[in-house]
């Protein structure tokens, strides 16, 4: 017989066998080959990317070049350019969970608040000095905020909303890696406010405790 204290014992390590195979279905799944170059042109639908024949994959499959390159900040309405390395830049990501951004900011700049629902970022800074944060979820909606030196690195978990800012008077430049090929981002505003079709502004009026004029005002900005 097992005893109560024994009973405890095992039904912690089970909740926690449990928790942990819950977190590893919340990331990308593991690859069950050395490499899915993805194809492209397929027109075969999956969850990711269909794989090219591993005999016509080359180096390039695997490369991509100009992230030396700073993005157009001057055309942003923000002030700021995110490059982006996923599986679309490099088609041999697929299925290695992994990817990356380059961010440039223009003085006073913002990527604006954000979520990546399928990935958590860790962000260096390259040059520059930012300040970033994350809310986290209901009820509490906690604001963590910190302002980052060259060098200095943030991790932003998976799902929470988050921003970041250029407080200086020259360019900064970030480059962040997710764990995820393909992470999606969801931008707050342009998400709520730039639906199509749009959202009922009497429904974004009582949520934001806003006038439907100024509702409409903001829809008719995005």
């Amino acid at each position: 017989m097992v005893s109560s204290s024994g009973s405890k014992v095992l039904f912690i390590c089970f909740v926690i066998t449990t928790m942990t195979s819950f977190v590893a279905l919340a990331t990308d799944n593991n690859p069950l080959q050395d490499f899915c170059v993805a194809d492209a042109n397929s027109p075969v639908l999956v969850n990711g990317l269909v794989c090219k024949d591993p005999k016509v994959v080359t180096e390039n499959d695997f490369f991509t070049s100009g992230l030396n390159v700073a993005g157009d900040t001057l055309s942003s309405k923000v002030g700021s350019a995110v490059t982006t390395v996923n599986v679309a830049r490099i088609p041999g990501l697929n299925t290695l969970g992994i990817s990356l951004v380059r961010i440039d900011f223009a003085p006073w700049g913002i990527n604006a608040p954000h979520t990546h629902p399928r990935a958590t970022e860790i962000l260096t800074v390259i040059k520059g000095t930012l300040r970033v944060g994350f809310v986290t979820s209901n009820p509490e909606n906690r604001h963590i905020t910190k302002v980052l030196n060259e060098g200095d690195v943030f991790v932003f978990p998976q799902g929470l909303v988050h921003y970041q800012q250029n407080i200086g008077y020259g360019n900064a430049v970030a480059i962040a890696g997710l764990n995820s090929q393909n992470p999606g981002v969801i931008t707050i505003a342009n998400a709520v406010f730039g639906a199509n079709p749009d959202i009922s502004a009497d429904i974004l009026a009582k949520a934001f405790q806003l006038n439907k004029n100024t509702v409409q005002e903001l829809q008719a900005r995005f």
